[in-house]
């Protein structure tokens, strides 16, 4: 794979790099790509993991190392699973790790290829990981680090929340050097940390990131859109991060996702729900998810409908199908049910992997301790 077909591999869908040009620089001086991503481990995996993956899986086929980082300690701070440590160390080497490994093989990953790291043993095993947080605390600023809290789902201005929260975005960009990884990955959310770490990295003396000639060098971000939450979007004129934030899927808005492990019911319950406007591309999950997910998945989408509708048509390209949508020659409902039946066959192997009896055991703790 040349230089270029790696770059646009590793940049594709994306909403920002920083920077492409170091990124082709990286790559053109033969330096090991090195990527990772960090998971907060909370409850059962929605589909943000999907699009989530397919960007790993391009980073994997261009070659690139991809360490899935589950963060415990972050997770812990952020409050999830009541901060229960133990439960969330529990939680992240059973179901987590099983739920990102089969979803990854779904889409034609290589789970075996995937390098799961805890975040607690990562500590121990590096104590001199501390003085690379405190390298990096050093090269920003409290106002700055609060404003990045927003990372975790909290608001800037809560001058309530208790002093760990802060720790939260220096670990983060800290955890950067602490893995030697060259390709930071997350979704667009996520930007404040990352430029954090790359103002910060050549102040960095323990755990620099070098490339392959010994030089110092500052850490590639890669950035994905958030996946769109499918009830109506609350805002559309804020910052990108802080919109992505109020407008992405979560576990913890009702409605607003499908989760892996939803039953085909449940999914085309949940798509027929969604927001969708005839006509109407702005702010469209339903379209959101088949341009992200869909056509990034498999570059193709077959609409089945009667023929007084206009028959059957195939898809090639997310554009000549966001056109036909647009001039309302596609109705909501035909693209709501492809989309479904796409989901409900994608989801397939995910759901009979965890009818084994012990991912099935590690699905039911998980729902039990959410509740969900």
């Amino acid at each position: 794979m040349t230089t270029e077909e790696k770059v646009q591999l590793i940049t594709r869908n994306l909403e920002e790099v920083l920077t492409e040009d170091e990124l082709r620089k990286l790559i053109e001086s033969d330096t090991p790509l090195r990527h990772y991503i960090g998971f907060e481990i909370s409850g059962k995996l929605h589909l943000g993991y999907l699009f989530t993956l397919l960007k790993v899986k391009d980073l994997q086929d261009a070659g690139a190392e991809t360490i899935m980082w589950l963060a415990d300690l972050h997770s812990a701070i952020n409050d999830k699973l009541g901060g229960d440590l133990d439960t969330i160390k529990k939680v992240a080497r059973g179901y987590f790790t099983d739920a990102i490994k089969s979803l990854f093989e779904s889409i034609g990953g290589d789970p075996d290829k995937l390098i799961f790291k805890l975040c607690s043993e990562t500590y121990a095993e590096h104590p001199d990981f501390w003085f690379t947080l405190l390298e990096m605390a050093k090269t920003t600023t409290l106002a700055r680090t609060k404003r990045s809290v927003t990372i975790m789902g909290r608001e800037a201005s809560d001058d309530s929340m208790a002093t760990d929260k802060l720790f939260y975005p220096i670990m983060q960009a800290a955890d950067i050097f602490l893995l030697q990884t060259n390709i930071a990955h997350a979704g667009i959310d996520q930007r404040k940390v990352h430029v954090i770490a790359i103002d910060g990295a050549m102040d960095v003396k323990t755990n620099p990131l070098k490339n392959s000639k010994g030089e110092q060098i500052k850490p590639i971000a890669i950035h994905h859109p958030i996946l769109l939450g499918l009830d109506a979007p609350s805002v559309l004129s804020i910052e990108v991060d802080e919109l992505a934030m109020k407008n992405k899927m979560s576990k913890s808005k009702p409605g607003s996702g499908i989760s892996i492990h939803d039953d085909p019911d449940q999914i085309r319950q949940s798509i027929n729900g969604a927001y969708a406007p005839e006509g109407q591309v702005e702010g469209n999950p339903l379209l959101n998810w088949t341009r992200f997910l869909v056509f990034y998945a498999d570059g193709e989408l077959l609409i089945k409908r009667d023929e007084k509708f206009g028959g059957d048509v195939t898809y090639t390209s997310y554009e000549e199908l966001e056109k036909d949508y647009e001039s309302k020659k596609l109705h909501p409902m035909d693209l709501k049910g492809a989309v479904a039946e796409w989901l409900i066959t994608k989801l397939e192997p995910v759901r009979k992997y965890f009818e084994d009896p012990a991912k099935k055991a590690s699905l039911e703790e998980i729902e039990n301790l959410t509740n969900k």
